[in-house]
């Protein structure tokens, strides 16, 4: 079954930013878009917000307004749009599940947006069973072009990263752009050294090379997959989000999986993807483990 990329609007700059980037992946991945509106009734002491059928009615026609504006630019895109009756954070869940991917404004006001410091886009990306796209409201088309790359973060066996390296493989191919793979290495404490662990490493000549080599064989499978797609490998010592932020610049999209927690409070986010997630301006990818 084809899936349908899936975008959150609540009518912010963020949220329309997310559209915009939505129906351009849509267009080069030929695939359908969904606009949705997570919303629950919420009377106001203060003004006259209507009755239930009077706020859905607003909902929806903020929704066809907004997909008028992708249609007008894309012509010949399947875009369909739904108002979502729940929380905000069970409803994109949910949502999540049925589509490619879920896109979402960063830094947004409402319920449907509000990423970067808010509980409810912790939520979403902790629970989505899809990778989810955060974009900014600063981002245009253009930065799309002139060379950049596709960012993504590699870490641990082969297996560790297969979601996240296959996102940016495939988005890569769809886009005709170069994959940056970024491996953050840092010296282990000693007592972590085993003589297994030793031998490892003297097989491989040394802490760098043993990193080179890894990354080199979690890309194998991708790169026989996708063998047009131009790679670049890039090993470097450091944490894992300050390698992947000094790079930043260079990207068109940063992708990173995802290690989610449960806490007392509620879901969590790996650091990784939150510190990415608060500091580099491109759109970033936040992608599940298969």
């Amino acid at each position: 079954m084809t899936r349908p990329i899936t975008v959150g609007v609540d009518g912010s700059e963020e949220s329309l930013a997310g559209l915009a980037w939505a129906a351009r992946e849509a267009v080069r991945r030929g695939l359908g878009l969904r606009v949705v509106h997570a919303w629950r009734f919420q009377p106001h002491e203060t003004i006259d917000a209507g009755d239930p059928d009077t706020q859905v009615r607003w909902v929806r026609e903020g929704l066809t307004e907004a997909a008028r504006s992708v249609t007008e630019r894309h012509q010949g895109l399947d875009v369909t749009t739904d108002v979502l009756d729940g929380p905000a954070a069970e409803t994109l869940v949910a949502a999540a599940a049925d589509a490619e991917m879920l896109v979402l404004g960063s830094r947004g006001h409402g319920a449907v947006v509000g990423f970067l410091l808010g509980s409810v886009g912790q939520q979403v990306i902790a629970g989505a069973a899809r990778p989810v796209v955060l974009v900014r409201a600063g981002d245009r088309a253009s930065a799309e072009a002139a060379g950049r790359e596709i960012v993504v973060g590699q870490h641990g066996n082969a297996d560790d990263s297969a979601a996240a390296l296959r996102f940016a493989f495939e988005t890569a191919a769809a886009r005709g752009a170069t994959v940056r793979a970024v491996r953050a290495w840092t010296l282990p404490p000693l007592f972590a050294y085993s003589p297994a662990s030793l031998k490892l490493l003297d097989d491989a000549g040394g802490l760098e090379p043993y990193e080179k080599k890894a990354l080199g064989e979690a890309l194998l499978p991708w790169r026989e997959r996708f063998p047009d797609v131009h790679v670049v490998e890039h090993v470097e010592m450091g944490s894992a989000g300050q390698v992947l932020l000094s790079v930043a610049g260079r990207a068109q999209l940063m992708v990173v999986g995802r290690r989610a927690r449960r806490t007392a409070v509620g879901a969590r986010i790996g650091s990784v993807a939150h510190g990415v997630l608060h500091h580099a301006d491109c759109p970033v990818a936040v992608v599940p483990p298969a």
